[in-house]
């Protein structure tokens, strides 16, 4: 899937290298332990792309541009993914996660204790490096969002084994957990090349409904098999009781029956081996990843739909790329 989003890949490339170093350089510590978890996830193959999409949406405002911001660039970047990997060493705590982008998740190695100190040291070294910056205005839509993405995860946790969670419900949570900081990523690019609050919030609604088209098909992934996409066990949110589009989908359309099972595999948390096996009969049965393919569509057209008024430069063509990567993870 990396063809997919090769643009963004390509223009985003030489402040990338920039971005690395300050991660590689603020992750540091005295602390031995703090840079060696902190790096097992970071040097994990993530692609980044939260960082990336600072880059682009500073791009597509290049003629707007001014030198005092320039700098600014990467070290927002540089704090998104802080941010980021900060909230997924806490996740893989919370939901007692075994695997991370195809390897071992680092409360499997270091303990919870360990993994969710550097995840708040992380969080923390984020806004220490945006103090610096002295921007404030973009440090505070990063502080907005985190604070978003901390609610979110409680709405995920109080969705969990609860069969009376409705479609909108679940897309609220989603918009809080994954999507605040694809929005925030876009708007504090747009935001440093000095676009106007009109377009600063057309590049926050492109990156809020990509984001909820990434965490769609993310869901979708988690019940599809043989994919490569795939950077956890196969059926983990079934596992977990997580209420989920291509789940709904089946709680919508299922009989009696399979109702029953789903109140005694995800509300009572009474599941047996060969449970996802049959989960994964009902998925097909219904055609539930197609189904939250679609849903992830229309989010992904209300996306591009957000860039309909700015120039077809190759940062424009890079964002659409993006949107397109999002939802091929799961064809």
């Amino acid at each position: 899937m990396q063809n997919e989003i090769k643009n963004l890949l390509d223009i985003s490339k030489q402040q990338m290298q920039q971005v690395n170093d300050i991660i590689i350089k603020n992750m540091q510590s005295d602390i031995v332990l703090i840079p060696e978890l902190a790096g097992y996830l970071i040097n994990s193959g993530g692609k980044r792309i939260r960082p990336m999409l600072v880059c682009a949406s500073y791009g597509l405002f290049k003629d707007k541009q001014t030198d005092s911001n320039i700098n600014h660039i990467p070290l927002y970047s540089a704090c998104v993914e802080f941010i980021h990997t900060a909230t997924l060493l806490h996740d893989d705590v919370v939901d007692e996660s075994d695997l991370r982008r195809g390897k071992k998740t680092a409360h499997n190695i270091w303990g919870n204790q360990a993994t969710v100190l550097v995840g708040d040291f992380l969080f923390s070294r984020a806004f220490q490096l945006m103090s610096n910056a002295d921007n404030t205005e973009a440090t505070k839509i990063l502080a907005d969002a985190s604070s978003k993405l901390a609610e979110g995860e409680m709405l995920q946790l109080l969705t969990t084994n609860n069969l009376r969670t409705t479609k909108d419900e679940y897309v609220k949570m989603i918009s809080s957990k994954t999507a605040v900081l694809f929005s925030a990523s876009c708007k504090v690019g747009a935001l440093l090349a000095g676009a106007s609050e009109q377009d600063r919030q057309k590049l926050s609604n492109f990156g809020k409904n990509l984001g909820i088209a990434f965490q769609m098909i993310d869901d979708a992934l988690d019940y599809l098999e043989n994919n490569d996409e795939i950077d956890k066990n196969i059926g983990d949110d079934f596992k977990e009781g997580k209420i989920t589009m291509p789940l709904l989908k089946v709680l919508q359309d299922g009989n009696d029956e399979e109702k029953k099972f789903l109140v005694r595999c995800i509300e009572n948390m009474q599941q047996e081996e060969k449970d996802l096996k049959t989960m994964l009969q009902y998925i097909n049965k219904y055609d539930a990843i197609q189904y939250t393919l679609n849903q992830a569509l229309k989010y992904a057209e209300l996306a591009k739909q957000s860039l309909t008024d700015f120039e077809n430069n190759d940062y424009k063509i890079a964002l659409i790329d993006a949107v397109d990567y999002a939802v091929k993870r799961a064809k």
